[in-house]
């Protein structure tokens, strides 16, 4: 089955490929909401993730799929989106430092024109061990922080950090491709049987 990836982000389109998921890439041309101060983590993800579907499927042919993302890192409820430069990635990683924190990913499926949608979420515990300052510099110095949520690819640098995760890893690095190829196969099940 064929479908639209409402992201831009590479990571999520080379788990889908590797997980050997036909799709095609779109992306919504709306900036990204920043998260309201109090907001309950698990319902900013997936209504990101629904917000990208929706733009997508709206303008996409009748019955096409649209699968959506939005990944987001949480330290006792504070949500760390993308760090926005140094200065920003550098507390993000000072915060996440010694600590277990969570990652939200909230997935939305939706159909075109008429915008059924499935949203589910995925959280992942992983925890860093403590980092000295160098090594936090010298990670900002090397750019990789600047599109992660929380400001760390567990795939790259980062990977040296981490000395626990509990859940699905590839939640951390954007897409739970377990869920997804589980609501992909219900929700074509579902809307199969309404006709």
């Amino acid at each position: 089955m064929r479908f639209i990836l409402a992201s831009n982000s590479p990571r999520r389109q080379e788990l889908l490929r590797n997980a050997g998921f036909d799709f095609e890439v779109r992306s919504c041309p709306l900036p990204e909401p920043s998260p309201e101060r109090g907001a309950d983590p698990t319902q900013y993800a997936m209504a990101a993730g629904q917000s990208k579907a929706l733009c997508i499927a709206a303008e996409a042919p009748p019955g096409t799929l649209v699968l959506a993302a939005d990944t987001v890192v949480v330290l006792n409820g504070l949500i760390l989106g993308k760090p926005v430069g140094p200065h920003d990635a550098t507390q993000m990683l000072r915060l996440l430092s010694g600590k277990t924190h969570e990652v939200i990913t909230g997935v939305c499926l939706a159909r075109a024109p008429d915008t059924i949608e499935t949203r589910v979420h995925e959280i992942t515990f992983v925890t860093f061990r403590d980092l000295d300052d160098e090594e936090i510099r010298d990670y900002v110095k090397s750019r990789e922080p600047y599109d992660k949520a929380g400001a760390y690819a567990i795939q790259g640098y980062a990977s040296r950090f981490v000395t626990r995760i509990s859940g699905c890893y590839f939640n951390v690095v954007g897409l739970p491709v377990a869920l997804v190829a589980e609501i992909l196969k219900s929700f074509t099940a579902e809307v199969g049987s309404r006709k």
